[in-house]
């Protein structure tokens, strides 16, 4: 008898219960327990596997069992097989297909949100793949803090993944996405996927198992993510419906007329005309970057990637709107970093406007040699005075803190992840990681760029750019 057959493949550490561990009758699987939802549900034919009770021993976040026995006869624990060459052999086969996630927006604090759809995962065979290939989309992102959104409605037979796949898909995960995932939302969760997670529960660190917040419906989930706009399948919309009909669907709120005071939540133009603006620059933002470009401020490693304290932010956003006159000398940098990301946030059309989104989303396909003029021409011709002005300013405070880069560790491409979706996204659907990538990529190009798109002053802007 080989080790594999003498020890059976298991999750480390102890058994579900004593009794269960203990017991020598055939062990059924928990799918006989809810039968009520065969097609909502994690494959779980794996978790009452016997397992002795080991020593453990805490390895990054989860519990590895210290099995002196295993060692002994040489046997492979299956949770240490070489998951990379699984991948790999996996997803030779996987056709990619777009949209496996998707960027939706920025949540009250300017972190990242990606969302995960069960109903879009592919069969069992191609999950690895899928997998491999939603961490590489999702890769240059993770160095910032982030959201995460788990859709669970959709998820089917034929797609469920085993206990031993969430395991791995886990250990695949570098550092940075684990430590900067600040929240794990899952959207619909059925009574057998809490069940899934009270499971993992002994085998995860405090920490990390705090990250994860059940959301029930859709209404929730808009007021913790502070997003009143959510684009979403209608599938999803549909299923909330049902579960939650005195609810409704939530209109979109129109832009607020609001007191002339306001400079958060109205567009720019409200702003310009009801407000004390030099060269088209509201007071906040002026009074932010001013705060922000003093020695010893604008070089604070992670300055615009370190979320600021939310309740300080939301103060001082009210203050503002009230028409009170702040004073930001003693405020933290995070903060104040944090409430000029809320500001672009908050505008009711983005800066950069929704008449450009299909130009700017275009850029990675235009030839190089001819991306300088192409940015320059809208830049320089299709935005609207006010907007140009806007940018140009914080274009220049932004190159600023590039030139810092040696304290602050926030290069060009670092301050355009930030940047992107703050300055630009669409009035008619959640922006796709297919699209986020070539927004970054031009404010990147506008960083590097900045003196050749702005070589003429500012309000002389009909020269000839062929």
């Amino acid at each position: 008898m080989d080790a594999n057959s003498r020890f059976p493949a298991r999750l480390p550490g102890p058994a579900i219960s004593s009794i269960v561990g203990n017991s020598e009758e055939p062990l059924p699987s928990l799918s006989d327990l809810h039968d009520c939802e065969p097609k909502l549900e994690f494959d779980d034919t794996e978790l009452l596997t016997p397992a002795p009770l080991e020593k453990d021993v805490m390895v990054g976040d989860f519990v590895l069992a210290d099995d002196p026995e295993l060692e002994t006869e040489n046997a492979p624990n299956p949770l240490e097989d070489d998951f990379e060459d699984q991948l790999r052999e996996q997803s030779e086969n996987f056709q990619a297909t777009k949209n496996k996630c998707d960027f939706l927006g920025t949540d009250k604090q300017g972190r990242h949100i990606f969302g995960i759809y069960a109903s879009r995962f592919p069969e069992k065979s191609q999950l690895e793949g899928f997998v491999r290939q939603v961490i590489k989309e999702i890769e240059p992102f993770v160095e910032n803090d982030y959201i995460l959104v788990y859709f669970h409605q959709g998820l089917k037979e034929d797609n469920k993944p085993s206990a031993q796949f969430l395991w791995n898909s886990y250990k695949e995960l570098d550092r940075n996405f684990r430590k900067n995932l600040k929240t794990l939302y899952v959207v619909h969760p059925t009574w057998f996927i809490r069940v899934i997670w009270n499971f993992f529960s002994p085998f995860i660190s405090d920490k990390f198992r705090k990250k994860l917040v059940y959301i029930s419906s859709l209404d929730e989930l808009r007021q913790a993510l502070g997003l009143n706009k959510l684009k979403l399948p209608d599938t999803i919309c549909d299923f909330d419906d049902k579960l939650n009909p005195s609810r409704g669907r939530v209109s979109q709120p129109a832009t607020p007329n609001g007191r002339p005071t306001m400079q958060f939540g109205v567009t720019l133009k409200f702003i310009v005309m009801h407000s004390p603006c030099l060269n088209s620059i509201p007071p906040i933002v002026r009074k932010c970057v001013d705060s922000l470009s003093i020695t010893g401020v604008i070089d604070t490693e992670g300055i615009f990637r370190r979320s600021g304290n939310h309740a300080e932010i939301m103060a001082l956003k009210e203050r503002v709107n009230r028409g009170e006159d702040v004073d930001l000398s003693s405020v933290n940098v995070h903060v104040i970093a944090g409430l000029l990301k809320s500001f672009l946030r908050d505008l009711a059309e983005p800066l950069l406007t929704f008449e450009l989104y299909d130009d700017v989303t275009k850029f990675l396909d235009w030839p190089k040699e001819e991306r300088s003029r192409n940015v320059t021409q809208l830049i320089r011709e299709k935005l609207p005075e006010e907007n140009y002005e806007l940018f140009k300013y914080i274009v220049d405070f932004l190159v600023r803190v590039v030139d810092c880069a040696d304290l602050n560790k926030m290069t060009s491409s670092n301050l355009a992840i930030v940047f992107g979706p703050n300055f630009l996204w669409s009035g008619r659907t959640n922006t796709s990681l297919e699209e986020i990538a070539p927004i970054n990529a031009f404010v990147d190009f506008v960083l590097q760029n900045h003196k050749a798109i702005y070589l003429i002053d500012v309000n002389q802007r009909t020269v000839s750019v062929d």
